[in-house]
């Protein structure tokens, strides 16, 4: 199986499939490759939170035409997945350092060589297409190609639960592997000063009650029947079904300065069925402020991508570095575009981490505050 993932959140995704009791073999740029049956099929789709899908991999090949493209993907057994009705279709190419680099160019080549296998495997020329989706995906790295067949359909950070979004969301997948690079656990204090739609405080409150991300949605690979039987699903489901606990009391806030938004994220939060487990409220950043120690700020602050914003934002990030420092023993990790960040918060990060935010290139900072003490035996 490969999982793609955002860039530089590899690790995060390999913790998750190795704690999910499966054996990692490959790691590269934004994909992590694993061993699995359908049952890792079915459970991967449902509880992985920072894979973006999952594919099976049925071919890999080197080609530097079109022509050696074209018999790599012919010489795939595509009978064995795709049956006589079934649709299918290169949903997806990329190409990196590769010679063929045309994703449109790939993609009619390899359709037209899965097209040449299956009417010579099922004796006919001509495909009704009327029966389940086989959508592919292909990858081309120095001339090494992948090919995977995806399980999952629309990505895996779509839950279900944002009907309505921000004007610059963060993908679900993103936010909870950003989450899970804090040390943040249910115990823990966390607050979203710029909470938009809600999807950190969501993601973090859906870890808290152990709640599977893929638990409220469809999978394309639920009607490939003839690979996965419906009770694997059915079981699956039924695991994720029985870890839940919503009587869990996690003090996690989301806080925005429009009203509107905050509306919001209390419906995506009720879609979720989290909504008991979040405190929404409309704070601006200068307001900030909390009588406990030891909690987290994890946010996704403006960026100031439009012009007419740019000038807002050294004064922002500088209300946020104080807001920060009035904050006793808490930490802060936000990720941001803004390369003054760290010179208007008034401290450099004890870490950061280059991240791609869609194609944006972003930076996780991270300030590290104290150690709550153990709790005495």
């Amino acid at each position: 199986m490969i999982a793609p993932c955002h860039f530089g959140l590899e690790s995060v995704l390999r913790k998750e499939i190795e704690r999910l009791g499966y054996d990692v073999t490959e790691v590269t740029d934004g994909r992590v490759t694993f061993f699995g049956d359908e049952e890792a099929l079915c459970r991967g789709n449902i509880f992985l939170r920072t894979a973006e899908r999952i594919l099976i991999k049925i071919g890999s090949f080197h080609a530097e035409t079109f022509e050696e493209l074209f018999q790599g993907t012919r010489a795939i057994p595509w009978e064995e997945y795709i049956p006589r009705d079934g649709k299918f279709w290169v949903a997806k190419a990329a190409s990196v350092r590769s010679r063929l680099f045309s994703p449109s160019d790939i993609q009619s080549v390899m359709k037209k060589a899965m097209v040449e296998r299956l009417k010579g495997v099922y004796h006919i020329s001509w495909f009704s297409e009327e029966g389940a989706g086989f959508p592919v995906r292909v990858f081309l790295l120095k001339d090494q190609v992948t090919v995977g067949l995806d399980s999952t359909g629309e990505s895996l950070h779509k839950r279900g639960y944002r009907k309505l979004v921000a004007q610059a969301p963060i993908a679900e997948n993103l936010a909870a592997a950003l989450i899970m690079l804090t040390p943040w656990n249910k115990n823990r204090i966390l607050v979203d000063p710029f909470c938009g739609s809600g999807t950190f405080p969501i993601e973090a409150a859906m870890m808290a009650a152990n709640m599977a991300p893929g638990m409220n949605r469809d999978f394309t690979a639920e009607s490939w029947r003839h690979i996965v039987s419906k009770s694997v699903w059915e079981d699956a489901q039924e695991e994720a079904e029985d870890l839940v606990d919503l009587g869990v009391k996690p003090d996690i806030q989301g806080y925005d300065i429009d009203d509107h938004m905050i509306s919001i994220a209390r419906e995506n939060a009720k879609a979720a069925g989290v909504e008991s487990l979040i405190h929404f409220q409309r704070r601006d950043v200068e307001q900030l402020s909390h009588p406990k120690k030891y909690g987290f700020i994890i946010t996704n602050p403006p960026y100031g991508e439009r012009l007419h914003d740019k000038e807002k934002m050294p004064g922002l990030y500088k209300t946020i570095g104080e807001r920060y420092r009035a904050l006793d023993s808490w930490s802060m990790y936000l990720i941001s575009a803004y390369e003054g960040a760290e010179q208007a918060i008034g401290r450099k990060a004890d870490k950061n981490r280059k991240i791609y935010n869609g194609m944006m290139k972003a930076y996780y900072y991270q300030y590290l505050g104290a150690k709550p003490p153990r709790p005495k035996a």
